[in-house]
């Protein structure tokens, strides 16, 4: 896709943010909390998005969501680090699909210390594919005007009464 010199493209330095080096297991242990504590960054981003249709302006929202991760994280670190750990290790070793009904004793662990330490609790099953509104102050963007293309111009009239010389000839 071609750009213009008018167009914007942000430069190298906008686009690095810091990435979450983790790995599957410990992603899927903590989903669910994560989810729930990043929940109005995440509907942010996402709210841009749809809304923007374009990524560039949304890398704010974006970079948000990865220091909301980190900061989760680092809090599930400090406080419930060996709950975790031994949550993380159980879905690790639960199979290759990562089933969580192999280990609901220490998830039940896992979720006592996030409710002790950080005052949530584990998000009830269906809340994230629940209806749920997000007030923004990100002013609506302003829909830009939809410019049709100039109209085609009509056939030839290809009568019969036409002179058949001046016409297209048929083979």
């Amino acid at each position: 896709m071609p750009f213009t010199n008018e167009e914007y493209l942000p430069s190298y330095e906008e686009l690095t943010v810091p990435e979450l080096e983790i790995t599957s297991s410990v992603f899927r242990s903590a989903a669910y909390h994560l989810g729930k504590y990043c929940d109005n960054a995440s509907k942010e981003f996402m709210l841009c998005r749809t809304e923007e249709r374009d990524p560039r302006k949304c890398l704010n929202e974006g970079k948000e969501v990865t220091r909301c991760a980190f900061e989760f994280l680092g809090k599930i670190k400090k406080s419930c680090y060996a709950e975790f750990n031994q949550y993380m290790q159980c879905i690790d070793h639960s199979g290759s699909e990562m089933e969580l009904k192999n280990c609901r004793q220490t998830q039940a662990t896992f979720d006592a210390c996030v409710k002790q330490n950080l005052g949530q609790d584990r998000p009830e099953v269906g809340y994230f594919a629940k209806v749920r509104l997000h007030k923004t102050d990100r002013p609506r963007p302003v829909p830009a005007p939809h410019i049709l293309p100039e109209r085609i111009p009509d056939p030839p009239d290809f009568d019969q009464k036409t002179d058949p010389s001046k016409g297209p000839r048929m083979i």
